[in-house]
């Protein structure tokens, strides 16, 4: 009998997988598809390299670093990390200290100077804009809470649960009392010699690392193996599909809607509740255009554009172009905008030239473009934190089946690889 089954070969299988090989567990991945990654599967094409979905994250990190030194990943550090905001028509560079400070009116900035006064109560569940506006005001906290959630999410800032969303963040109010003392001490709690994170790519493309977690799997990671059953036996669980693998354990690495079909059906009618909304990635090739040196710009609450954000894909990111081409990446819909989704791709590669050119201050004309339409990225809304809870009782009834990926508690890479840990350790307490 294998020891666990991983179901699903997306980044929160393999992650998972991998964490678990890491530490000598018998492990089996299993993947539908001919390839790994799932939705993050690199668009490699005329000498672009666009990533349909996260494409960076922060490392050094203690769940990630490990993992992808096992897997002997190339991750290389971002080239820029300038991060702007387009707001009234003007593009500002976001920074401490820096122009974000033009961003808002000296009232603003005065009233989120008092932070760490603010003794305001949360009241139950809050909105990531009842949040960001009770700490830091309404001009400053609108802003805040707009720009993480069009970044993180496509969300609305007032249907995002800030606990569930962005708890990191809470957990700083939790800890301290405030953002910014609890800042100050998680810093000092930093260990010495530990460097700050910082934004890392894989040197070629999400499919790549992908690609290097599965070889790092071997004979473990299986493709083209679509579950067609899971069902529960004497001691653990009967896995059906081309074959049948009886396995103690099972992590169901899927999207809350796709594992619906999977799990029994105590765990699918809570699954079947998840709240996703579909996004589209546009990645527009222009040649002869010079980027602003820095990783993207956020788009404001009051800007005159509808995309979410334009990322500049080969500004940050070592060969995402080919000589003399730029490479942008631009996210519309969501919760934050879902009617424009509406148009065909036609219409919206001409809106996503528009609006980055009104950006940039300069006309875009593509050469080479590509429209990519996710219809599931997760919503972490008012009432998930309740939702995981009924989530985690209906998984009580059934020993040793766990659920992994970003539909649950982090949509981030780094946030699958924390939660990858908190699994591994749960199976190794049951089976000690």
């Amino acid at each position: 009998m294998t020891q666990v089954v991983v179901i699903g070969g997306g980044f929160g299988g393999l992650l998972v997988g991998a964490e678990l090989k890491r530490r000598s567990a018998d492990v089996v991945v299993l993947e539908a598809d001919d390839h790994p990654g799932g939705i993050a599967r690199t668009v490699k094409e005329g000498g672009y390299l666009l990533e349909p979905a996260a494409g960076s994250l922060l490392l050094p990190h203690p769940a990630m670093s490990p993992i992808l030194d096992a897997a002997a990943a190339e991750m290389v550090p971002a080239i820029s990390h300038k991060r702007f905001v387009y707001e009234r028509s003007t593009l500002y560079e976001a920074g401490p200290g820096a122009v974000l400070s033009r961003l808002v009116s000296w009232r603003a900035k005065l009233r989120a100077v008092r932070e760490p006064w603010v003794k305001t109560p949360p009241e139950g569940d809050e909105s990531l804009m009842a949040f960001f506006v009770r700490r830091l005001g309404p001009e400053t906290g609108v802003l805040a809470a707009t720009l993480m959630a069009h970044g993180v999410f496509a969300g609305d800032p007032d249907q995002l649960s800030a606990r569930a969303a962005f708890g990191k963040i809470v957990a700083l109010e939790d800890e301290a009392g405030s953002l910014v003392r609890g800042g100050l001490a998680r810093r000092k709690q930093r260990p010495d010699g530990v460097p700050r994170a910082s934004v890392h790519v894989p040197r070629f493309g999400m499919s790549d690392l992908a690609n290097r977690l599965a070889s790092y799997l071997g004979a473990a990671y299986r493709p083209n193996w679509t579950v067609s059953g899971l069902s529960p036996v004497y001691g653990g669980w009967r896995v059906e599909g081309p074959g049948e693998i009886q396995a103690d354990t099972v992590i169901v690495a899927l999207a809350p809607s796709a594992a619906s079909a999977v799990v029994p059906p105590s765990v699918s009618d809570v699954l079947r509740t998840a709240v996703s909304a579909p996004v589209a990635v546009i990645g527009l090739g222009v040649p002869d255009l010079s980027l602003p040196d820095g990783f993207g710009a956020l788009v404001g609450p009051t800007a005159d554009v509808r995309i979410l954000g334009v990322l500049f894909e080969s500004s940050y990111a070592p060969a995402r172009a080919p000589e003399g081409h730029a490479l942008i990446k631009v996210i519309v819909g969501g919760s934050a905008d879902p009617e424009i989704l509406e148009r065909n791709d036609a219409g919206l590669v001409e809106l996503a030239c528009t609006e980055v050119g009104r950006i940039l201050g300069e006309a875009i004309h593509p050469t080479w473009t590509a429209t990519i339409r996710n219809q599931g990225i997760p919503q972490y809304n008012l009432g998930h934190m309740s939702w995981l809870a009924k989530l985690d009782t209906a998984l009580d009834q059934h020993p040793n089946l766990h659920v992994a990926g970003w539909g649950y508690r982090g949509i981030g890479l780094t946030s699958l690889a924390d939660d990858a840990v908190l699994i591994a350790d749960r199976i190794a307490q049951a089976s000690s």
